[in-house]
């Protein structure tokens, strides 16, 4: 089993990565979790923290390290990897806009939670991922998601968010690419 850690950027992906349903999909495909470090917003992914993050990680045993943050407002992946990238002794993800794209690309828990069919087209395509969920929810429920994201991310983790089904959706590459990232590691 390849023992992995992960840097997030923020509350965020660290609640994702530490879920249980993660830590089993990671046990699934031979991952072994070891350790998720929160960098507490991208403007700390840059190269001298992430040496230090690698080095903890490293400590705890970890063969494989993922970072995992958001395109944001960057004009292109291959931007924000030369922002965070300082060596090559690690795999970075770009979750594009953002994470809450993610959220928007599981159709089966967005339904489950509804309670009706949904399908977001082109979740990576929205400009604010989080603003589209606060409307969804709006108008769906009569409530929005909240200010806290930390909050909302684990109210979507107990609905059964799964990277797994974010994967799956066909339009949400940057999930598909974290997805068989993993499963090539092990």
């Amino acid at each position: 089993m390849v023992s992995v850690g992960f840097i997030c950027e923020g509350d965020t992906e660290r609640i994702i990565i530490e879920s249980g349903s993660f830590k089993l999909l990671l046990a699934s495909i031979n991952l072994q979790f070891i350790k998720a470090i929160n960098a507490t917003g991208n403007g700390n992914l840059l190269p001298k923290n992430i040496i230090e993050f690698t080095r903890i990680l490293s400590e705890y045993g970890t063969e494989k390290i993922i970072i995992l943050t958001d395109l944001d407002k960057d004009a292109c992946i291959i931007s924000t990897k030369r922002r965070v990238d300082s060596d090559s002794d690690y795999i970075t993800v770009v979750a594009v806009k953002s994470i809450e794209a993610w959220f928007l690309a599981d159709s089966i828990t967005l339904s489950s939670i509804l309670k009706e069919k949904f399908t977001y087209e082109f979740p990576e395509e929205a400009p604010q991922p989080r603003d589209v969920l606060n409307q969804l929810f709006l108008k769906k429920t009569g409530r929005g998601i909240g200010p806290s994201k930390p909050v909302f991310a684990q109210k979507m983790i107990n609905h059964g968010f799964s990277v797994e089904n974010a994967a799956a959706h066909n339009n949400c590459r940057s999930a598909t690419y974290f997805f068989n990232k993993l499963k090539s590691l092990a």
